[in-house]
């Protein structure tokens, strides 16, 4: 089973994070991928940047949000992938598992991301909404 896990720092993606470790890899075969996808600089700051200050910005957030999932997969010794992508990241998201042809994604649902949805974050509306796999979201 593939399963996209998305990742943006928060504690509710680590817990996302966990959930599959503990009801998914144990399955035969399960290989795990992150996703962090980083927000687009808006134009106005983007204008004063250069392509490779904005690419070493990015990589800098995306190392950062992945770093503490790094951590527990590490200690868990379960290897995995990793994707990072700059977007939309619902967009990104469900593009990504339907192109990578995962069979799951796990997500949380009270990122950074959900401060707009009373019910759930935006970001998992979005991609409940897109994606062709099953989405689990973990509270």
């Amino acid at each position: 089973m593939k399963i996209l896990i998305a990742i943006d720092g928060s504690a509710t993606s680590l817990r996302a994070l966990r959930f599959v470790l503990r009801h998914q890899v144990p399955a035969e075969g399960a290989q795990l991928t992150l996703i962090h996808v980083d927000a687009p600089l808006n134009g106005h700051i983007a204008s004063y940047l250069d392509e490779a200050s904005m690419a070493a910005y990015h990589a800098r957030n995306g190392s950062a949000a992945m770093r503490r999932a790094r951590t527990v997969l590490r200690e868990a010794d379960v290897p995995h992938g990793e994707v990072f992508r700059i977007g939309d990241a619902a967009d990104e998201i469900a593009s990504v598992a339907g192109r990578g042809r995962f069979d799951m994604i796990a997500m949380g649902s009270h990122g950074r991301g959900a401060v707009g949805s009373v019910l759930l974050g935006s970001v998992v509306r979005k991609v409940l909404e897109r994606s062709k796999v099953p989405v689990v979201v973990v509270r």
